[in-house]
Order: structure tokens, then C-alpha cells, then sequence
């Protein structure tokens, strides 16, 4: 039986993320939202029966035993640690909180309850597109992977901002194209599987102002990033994200990785191989799939709400054992609080490194957060009331 699921969030992906858990078999039982009127608009124009702005009201709730958090990233973790305190399975947005400390406490909560899942969306994992790649680099198509040399990721988007000032406006709440580069930072070490050892990033806040938000408070957060990684094999993977130069709802996706017999890349949802001594590119895999339900209005890009439905797929199959409360295989290779922490630390070092304008070295903290035993501890304060 398909546990009842909590959302946390009203924004862009609350609206698509509702119906694709009902187009799987979950029952939406609450919507949570940092005003009422928020949530109340939402849980409205998703047919969901019970709304509040009080996070507990989720969490206590009986019916509720998976929550997807998809708000304010300085909530991330708050939320994340109390549902995994109360027993909760949780599936937290990117990125895993504003900082590695916040990062940090979500991974102890998710190590103190290893029985329950405690995963990261990072939608690109479950892309079709990308996991022929993974599995083709794992053949050794264009040869050894330890070989690799270059990977190069272009992306162009249309606006991320809003029509109201919100949070996605705000460089120090996470906002722009920082919460773009986190999903970048996990594709590359889903697919190469090595982290980064330096990087040197560009930050650029081009977007100041729109038709809509032109007052007293301007875009802080950038719409421009340009970075390199350097991974511990030597690999270098270059990245530019640019959503300031195409027109609104654009969207084009291209990941190169070169290889010692050859390249792989991703165009969109497409996956093409050319090997050594080729003439031309050959089509691995043609995404010819198409989603059950309308997200022409949506400013999510659609490979990543594909990658989304996808994942929502592999939770139901992962619920769906009659063996026991969930089981592993489905979702052994979405990303866990553990990548999240590891994404922090390389994002942390971008921003340095386009503060000090020089490569940087990705420092993982190992710190337990001061306040740990009373974050872990709340959990079992609250059991007794469910």
C-alpha cells in the first residue's frame, strides 16, 4: 500500500509534483504553506482536502508517512530532521538546506533512521537520457572511464525569476542560477562518479529588474554562472548556465563527455554517441515519451519534470513490495542527504571562488552540528503524540 504523502510547498514544482503523485497512485493528503492564503490557493487548485501553515500539522498527521519538501530552502533541513524524528519517509528538494551545516543535520537525522528514505531531488538522475549514458560510459563505449578527460555541460533557460518577489529572487536564500548549478554539481557525479577536488566559478547578476518587480527590493540572485571543476582523477568539466539572453520558457540542455575512443552527448531528452572513426553522431536513445498532463504554463523545463515523473515512478515501485514497508532497489540511484552535503560543499566553493576570483579547493565538512542531539532527540519528544 502507497504511503499518504505531505507536500511542503506551493510554488512551480508543488503544482507539477501533485499530479504526478496522483497519476502514480499517492494520495495527497495535506498541503503546507508559509501563509495560509498560499496554501489554501494551492491545496484548492490541486483538489487537496486539508491545508495549513503550521508545519507539525503535516507531520502529526496519521495519514501522512511521506513528505516531499519542495519550499524555501532555509526550511530544507528544519523540516527534513523533525519529519525523520516523527517517523517520517522524506524526499527533500534541492538544494539540502542554505549551508553544509544545514546539509550536515539533515545527513545525521537520515543516519540515525536508516529505515526510512531520506533522498534528494535531483531529477536529472532518472532522466531516460542520462542513465543510457551512465550505463554506456559503464560499458566503456568511448572507452575507460577512469579515461575521461573533458565534460562539458551548456545550459540556456528562460527567466527564473517569478512574478513576484520571492525567495528565487534572493542570492543568499538560494535563489536563481546557484540552485541550477546543485543539479549540475549531482549529474557529474552520477555519471562519472568522482567528486571535485577545486573548482573557480563566475557569479553574475544581470536580471536586476523585471516588469513585475521593479520596486524597492531588486534581484540579487545571479542568472549567469560560468565554473569549472577540476575531479580527482584530473577530469575537467566546464559549466555555463545562462538564463538572461533567451526568450521566457526556452529551454536547451547539452552534456558532452569526451572519452579516449569517443563522445556522448545529451541534446534535451536525446542521447547520440560518436566513436572514434566515425563520420557522423549515431542516436543512442530518442526520447519519445510524452507526459499525461499539461505543463505548458510551468516554468520547469521539461526534461527535468520528466526526470521528475520518473522518480515518483521508481518511489511507488519502491513502496509497492509486499515484503516489507519499502525496499531499496528502485531508488538506489536517486541522490541521498550524503550527496546533497557534497553539493553544498562545491556550491560553497563557487561562491568563494568568484568572491576571490581564484580556483578553490572543496572542503567537505565533518562537523556535528551543536545543537544534534536536541534535532535528533525532538523526534522522540513528538512520537507520543501521533
Amino acid at each position: 500500500m502507497l504511503p499518504g504523502v505531505g507536500v511542503f510547498g506551493t510554488g512551480e514544482i508543488a503544482n507539477v509534483l501533485v499530479p504526478l503523485l496522483r497519476e502514480k497512485g499517492f494520495e495527497v493528503r495535506a498541503i503546507w504553506g508559509r501563509t495560509l492564503k498560499e496554501a489554501k490557493e494551492t491545496a484548492s487548485s490541486q483538489n487537496v482536502a486539508f491545508h495549513t501553515n503550521v508545519i507539525d500539522e503535516v507531520l502529526l498527521r496519521k495519514d501522512v508517512d511521506l513528505v516531499f519538501i519542495v519550499c524555501q530552502p532555509f526550511l530544507h533541513a528544519e523540516i527534513s530532521v523533525k519529519a525523520l524524528g516523527i517517523g517520517k519517509h522524506v524526499v527533500c528538494d534541492k538544494p539540502a538546506g542554505l549551508h553544509q551545516m544545514d546539509a550536515m543535520k539533515m545527513v545525521r537525522a537520515s543516519q540515525y533512521y536508516p529505515t526510512l528514505i531520506s533522498l534528494v531531488n535531483h531529477p536529472l538522475r532518472f532522466l531516460p537520457a542520462f542513465t543510457q549514458m551512465r550505463r554506456c560510459l559503464q560499458d566503456e563505449l568511448i572507452g575507460p572511464l577512469a579515461a575521461v578527460a573533458l565534460m562539458d555541460v551548456r545550459v540556456q533557460m528562460g527567466t527564473l525569476f517569478p512574478e513576484k518577489y520571492n525567495w528565487m529572487c534572493d542570492a543568499q536564500m538560494g535563489g536563481g542560477a546557484l540552485n541550477l548549478v546543485g543539479s549540475v554539481v549531482d549529474l557529474v557525479t552520477f555519471l562519472l562518479q568522482q567528486q571535485a577536488v577545486r573548482v573557480h566559478g563566475v557569479l553574475r547578476s544581470y536580471t536586476k529588474t523585471t516588469a513585475a518587480i521593479n520596486g524597492i527590493r531588486q534581484i540579487t540572485a545571479p542568472d549567469f554562472c560560468n565554473f569549472q571543476m577540476e575531479l580527482s582523477s584530473g577530469t575537467l568539466v566546464t559549466v555555463a548556465l545562462h538564463s538572461h539572453t533567451v526568450p521566457a520558457k526556452s529551454f536547451s540542455q547539452e552534456v558532452l563527455v569526451y572519452g579516449s575512443k569517443g563522445h556522448l552527448v545529451v541534446r534535451g531528452g536525446d542521447l547520440f554517441v560518436l566513436k572514434e572513426g566515425q563520420p557522423k553522431e549515431e542516436a543512442v536513445y530518442v526520447d519519445v515519451q510524452d507526459l499525461h498532463f499539461a505543463t505548458n504554463n510551468s516554468l520547469l523545463p521539461r526534461p527535468y519534470i520528466k526526470g521528475l515523473c520518473k522518480m515518483v515512478g521508481a518511489l511507488k515501485e519502491a513502496f509497492g513490495s509486499r515484503e516489507s514497508s519499502w525496499i531499496k532497489a528502485p531508488v538506489s540511484t536517486a541522490a541521498t542527504f550524503e550527496d546533497g552535503l557534497y553539493v553544498q560543499a562545491v556550491v560553497e566553493a563557487i561562491r568563494k571562488s568568484n568572491e576571490t576570483r581564484q580556483w578553490q579547493r572543496v572542503q567537505l565538512t565533518t562537523d556535528t552540528p551543536l545543537n544534534h542531539d536536541q534535532i535528533i532527540r525532538y523526534g522522540y519528544a513528538r512520537m507520543p503524540t501521533m
